[in-house]
């Protein structure tokens, strides 16, 4: 879908929103010279390390990593697709989107942003000032919340009828078709029904649901009267905008509350995030009436760390607890459980008795081992021998999800003070668990799956794209390696990518930033690179060295380590067969590479085995041109 937008629009938004500004509107920017700096919004921390640099538009933190051009930073932190991002940066240019030929297939999304925007204050209206809903304002007071609460989270009132949204649509000139793919009116079964359709939301409380960029995209709706033989609450169901695993209640009301606070609090219900926002507690989300998954879990994190959760006091709201700890334990987020009593929720907690115990609750929440423990305790009598071991596996599963061995640790030690158990014996049982855990999908794994770029990337392929965008001659150091340097020798295919555009842009004559935007770069590494390097110190101020030297020795460098492997296979051949002409070619590898140390040495070798390598290995990789968005 990014590729609707014309490429000459793309260049008018960058050149219009200069990121010093765009990253400035967002939060303060502190000048440092001719950049700025700040705390960085990615992750927490007490010194800045959040640098923008304005005459290359670019942004990079050195302590995260985050980083990239204006697009990337919208995407990053407005939590979007590039589209949107894009999208985002032209209204605030004033600029027009200019589209290029075809429509997408699929759904109109900006038709239904704007049906769930029309739909939503349309209920909110017919709460605050319709007589058929004078029980639901009833309700409302008997539940403390006011009316600023009502307002800010558009709570409304679905009429009573069959065909109001249907009414609603005929006088908006909204198709009934539209209505249904948002999942505001169902298709009728019954043939003796009159109408096809009808409203899905009757007689319910309407709580709207948005994304991040705060835009209704779906309903809850509650009874009015707990008697009813029905739901208690409706949700819409799923819809191109609407995917429940992924949305969190009110985090576009919490995010910047959850990274000021620099943890979450993570409910069950819409109604108990509204309470503890009215209380106070804006850093407070929720679920869907589905369990927490690790869509839940990125949107998170992109926040905070650490989250504490807050589920209802009953059984079944223990064993949310414990599974949704484990969910975010995988992640390496910081856990910590509140407990309410029995039959209470945050809702009836903070109205019976007050905001002030129920922060104080916050404060007294146990790590996730420790409210597991004592859960289970209460369930298994642990003074003997099977009530210990099952209590002790069932911890010990909810500590083999972390991947941090330094939380693992912790929750270990934790857990065996109590258990009353020596801590070694926990991370044995552990380690046979993780054995035994990986022995049975070994067979099903593929190990044809590249491995990650970081594990790749070496600092010599790093700093040699330091150098090609650092040095003052740029054409003369990217010269050396576009005739010395095969890109396939680049092992990590971000270096590689980078290095490529280096080149293409010296050929180009374009801004590196409109150079990348055309690369394959679903997942913003190649961005983070980008602005990884081009901020990155230089190491050759100070030294007498140049760059085209260090750049020099850096291709020497990587021919040996290209070389290497090759001589230890004629060496195996020549001891094998025995044969001179494999000794021969044996001792000429090994010349070479002695002759490799120095370039005005190795410059003539490096030209012999050019000429000897295939014309077909002499580029990057075939995604090295393909298109980003």
């Amino acid at each position: 879908m990014a590729g609707i937008i014309a490429k000459r629009t793309l260049e008018e938004i960058r050149f219009r929103n200069d990121i010093a500004d765009v990253v400035g509107s967002y939060f303060h920017l502190q000048r440092t010279g001719a950049a700025f700096k700040a705390l960085c919004p990615f992750h927490k921390e007490k010194t800045p390390s959040f640098h923008v640099n304005p005459q290359r538009q670019i942004y990079h933190c050195f302590g995260c990593g985050a980083g990239g051009d204006v697009f990337r930073f919208v995407m990053q932190y407005e939590n979007v697709d590039f589209v949107t991002a894009a999208k985002l940066l032209a209204q605030r240019a004033g600029i027009p989107l200019e589209l290029d030929e075809g429509k997408p297939d699929g759904p109109d999304k900006a038709a239904l942003y704007e049906l769930h925007a029309g739909i939503a204050a349309f209920y909110h209206r017919v709460l605050t000032g319709s007589a058929a809903a004078e029980h639901a304002r009833e309700y409302l007071k008997t539940r403390d919340l006011d009316s600023k609460t009502v307002e800010s989270f558009l709570i409304g009132y679905a009429p009573d009828r069959w065909d109001t949204a249907l009414r609603w649509a005929e006088k908006h000139k909204v198709a009934p078709a539209l209505l249904e793919q948002a999942g505001l009116v169902v298709r009728s079964d019954n043939p003796q029904r009159r109408h096809d359709l009808y409203d899905r939301f009757r007689d319910r409380l309407m709580f709207p649901i948005r994304d991040e960029q705060n835009r209704v995209i779906a309903f809850s709706g509650r009874i009015l009267d707990n008697e009813r033989k029905e739901a208690k609450y409706v949700n819409s169901p799923e819809t191109p905008l609407f995917q429940k695993s992924r949305v969190l209640y009110a985090l576009e009301k919490a995010r910047r509350p959850i990274a000021d606070a620099r943890e979450a609090i993570v409910c069950e219900g819409q109604i108990d995030v509204i309470r503890c926002h009215q209380a106070g507690f804006t850093h407070a989300v929720a679920g869907q009436g589905t369990a927490f998954t690790e869509d839940h879990v990125r949107a998170l994190r992109r926040y905070t760390d650490s989250v504490v959760l807050v589920y209802d006091g009953d059984r079944a709201g223990q064993d949310a607890a414990v599974r949704t700890a484990g969910t975010l334990l995988a992640a390496g987020l910081a856990v910590r459980v509140a407990s309410l009593p029995d039959g209470e929720d945050p809702d009836s907690f903070i109205r019976t008795r007050g905001p002030a115990a129920f922060g104080q609750e916050l404060e007294k929440a146990r790590s996730a081992v420790a409210f597991q423990i004592g859960v289970l305790s209460e369930r298994e009598d642990a003074r003997t021998e099977i009530g210990l071991m099952r209590v002790t596996k069932a911890v010990l599963a909810t500590i083999g999800q972390t991947p941090n061995e330094v939380q693992k640790t912790h929750l270990i030690e934790e857990s065996a003070a109590l258990l009353h158990l020596p801590p070694r014996a926990l991370e044995k049982e552990l380690r046979h668990a993780e054995l035994a855990a990986r022995r049975r999908p070994a067979a099903a794994e593929s190990s044809d799956e590249p491995p990650a770029s970081s594990a790749t990337r070496t600092k010599e392929e790093l700093s040699l794209c330091e150098h090609l965008f650092q040095a003052p001659d740029t054409a003369a150091v990217t010269q050396l390696v576009e005739t010395y340097l095969p890109l396939e020798m680049i092992r990590d295919r971000h270096c590689r990518l980078l290095i490529h555009a280096a080149i293409e842009k010296r050929r180009a004559g374009v801004d590196i930033q409109t150079f990348l935007a055309d690369m394959d770069d679903p997942d913003g590494e190649l961005q983070r690179l980008a602005a990884a390097v081009q901020m990155a110190p230089d190491r050759i101020r100070g030294n007498d060295v140049s760059h085209a030297d260090a750049v020099k020795d850096l291709i020497l460098v990587m021919w040996r380590r290209d070389l290497k492997p090759r001589l230890d296979q004629a060496r195996q051949k020549a001891e094998t067969t025995g044969e001179e002409a494999d000794r021969n070619a044996w001792r000429q590898l090994r010349q070479d590479l002695d002759l490799l140390k120095t370039w005005k040495d190795g410059e003539p070798i490096i030209r012999i085995h050019l000429a000897e390598r295939a014309p077909a290995g002499a580029g990057p990789d075939k995604q090295a041109k393909g298109p980003q968005k």
